[in-house]
């Protein structure tokens, strides 16, 4: 048996640990086929320390290379499925990738990267399914050709995610939980210890729904985390919100990880719709990853109760503060007091502390000695840092006079669309390729079901005019180079954009008058 599934599958046997859109996975299936995993990897001569790099959906197949991972030594990099062959390109070179797991609806993409890149690392590509091609060979066969059998001198793994970079494309992010190396165990304990916080108990049968992408960090830790836990874990891949309820009543879940645009369409959807919903086993609805308007988290707790708890923190730091429902209602806005193994600062420009109720960066520290780092970016790592162990997300808050935490503004031109976090340097960069356009400038606008949308403010080469035809072209321009989410979704024509006397764009300038009013400026 794999060390980290070893006592849960003593227990529960052929209850279910999975469940995906093509079916059910026990929990002595999975970890057979994570055994077989391992040793198909290390037949293909994967050593410890060397990278996997996934584009697989909300499926089985990604949590058996999680714990794969976990047990061979190996890094996990979970690739965003909406990425376009030169992104992922990128992002195999850079994460020097020994093994590629795609699935077939995006095998089209991944094939065109490793086409595109030279990569002398790479010993293995897998594609899911019993199909093989000229570039994959099929996981299935591999997994059949592996030894069942327990793992030998198994090895902790953990994932690096990319994140957006605010320049050029993206970096991995790594955290405590990428350490290679040492007892496999150590995920266990880590899960165990994020159990409280993703609404699950270890060793009691929880059900946890992931009906987000489940590449992104904060749903591989609510469906990793709690099928680590002992919980059966539900996975939607494209989020229904209808669906959501359905699986939520069908399977009895009881916590389930949602952003606030999935909370938007779940209070939108026809009133019989939402009357059918019973949700009596649902005990916690966690969300974050991006600002939640003070209406709609008020409706949510009006319809489910109070169940709705709210956290702030990202990728590189994890889980900061929470605050539940009853203490939102109190001081609505807020995300809570930071965690007990948390401190959390809030700085000046000069590095100065300041008190209540002061807006200035926040920054951040964990008291285990947990810290971040930037891939093959010492430079980006070194900015993100200060003294004393602190890091930062870039974002600007106050603390109010009883230690409760409000954010108000973003250092960063990050823009948060769907929970998704977006960078606008390098659309600007693909936007002044085009023969059309001079300059750029791209930031985020409100919109009402998405919490933002990507638009983007341009100036015209001599003797250009802008049309709708120009704006189906440039749109299409972006589309080619771009993830779809990052292409603007509305334009704006300036003779010229405003810039600092350092040739700096002030984006605050063209951004405020689209703000004006809003609830949350963040």
């Amino acid at each position: 048996m794999t060390v980290v599934l070893a006592p849960i599958v003593d227990q529960r046997a052929d209850e279910p640990a999975i469940i995906d859109e093509r079916g059910v996975t026990s929990w002595v299936e999975l970890d057979t086929r994570v055994n077989r995993l391992v040793s198909a990897l290390r037949d293909r001569g994967l050593v410890m320390g060397d990278t996997v790099v996934t584009m697989l959906g909300n499926q089985s197949e990604f949590l058996e290379v999680t714990l794969a991972c976990a047990h061979g030594g190996w890094l996990h990099v979970p690739v965003n499925w909406h990425l376009v062959a030169r992104e992922v390109a990128y992002v195999l070179d850079d994460a020097s990738a020994a093994a590629v797991v795609c699935d077939p609806r995006w095998s089209a993409v991944v094939a065109d990267a490793l086409a595109s890149t030279p990569l002398p690392s790479l010993r293995a590509r897998l594609l899911t399914g019993d199909g093989a091609s000229a570039d994959f060979e099929s996981y299935e066969s591999a997994l059949a050709a592996g030894d069942p059998s327990e793992i030998i001198d198994a090895q902790r793994g953990g994932p690096m995610f990319y994140t957006s970079g605010t320049t050029g494309f993206p970096k991995g992010v790594r955290s405590s939980l990428s350490a290679v190396g040492g007892p496999p165990e150590m995920l266990t304990l880590i899960a165990h210890s994020m159990a409280p916080m993703i609404g699950v108990t270890p060793g009691a049968r929880d059900v946890q729904l992931v009906c987000g992408p489940i590449y992104h960090s904060a749903q591989w830790v609510f469906g990793v985390g709690a099928l680590c836990s002992g919980a059966t874990v539900v996975l939607q891949h494209r989020f229904d919100a209808a669906g959501v309820l359905e699986l939520i009543d069908r399977h009895a879940v009881s916590s389930v990880h949602l952003v606030p645009t999935q909370m938007v369409r779940m209070l939108d959807l026809p009133e019989p719709v939402r009357s059918g919903f019973d949700g009596g086993s649902l005990r916690r609805i966690v969300h974050g990853a991006a600002p939640c308007p003070q209406s709609v988290k008020r409706r949510m707790i009006e319809w489910v109760g109070p169940v709705v708890t709210e956290y702030y923190g990202g990728t590189e730091g994890g889980f900061l503060t929470m605050i539940d429902a009853e203490d939102w209602a109190t001081r609505p806005g807020s995300v809570g007091r930071p965690l007990e193994i948390i401190e959390i600062a809030i700085l000046d420009s000069d590095g100065e502390p300041l008190g209540p109720n002061n807006p200035g960066q926040i920054w951040f520290r964990n008291l285990m000695g947990s810290r971040f780092e930037y891939h093959n970016a010492p430079e980006k790592t070194a900015a993100a840092h200060r003294g004393e162990g602190f890091g930062t997300l870039g974002d600007v808050g106050f603390f109010d006079d009883d230690g409760y935490l409000y954010l108000s503004d973003r250092k960063i031109d990050m823009i948060v669309s769907g929970g998704v976090n977006i960078y606008p340097a390098e659309i600007e960069g693909v936007l002044v390729e085009h023969p059309a356009i001079s300059d750029a400038a791209v930031f985020g606008i409100p919109n009402e079901e998405m919490g933002e949308s990507v638009h983007a403010a341009v100036a015209l080469a001599p003797d250009q005019q802008w049309s709708a035809a120009l704006e189906a072209e440039v749109s299409g321009f972006c589309r080619e180079r771009l993830a779809g989410y990052k292409v603007p979704r509305s334009f704006e024509l300036h003779a010229e954009l405003p810039r600092s006397a350092a040739g700096k764009l002030t984006k605050r300038d063209l951004r405020d008058p689209w703000w004006d009013g809003i609830e949350r400026s963040i």
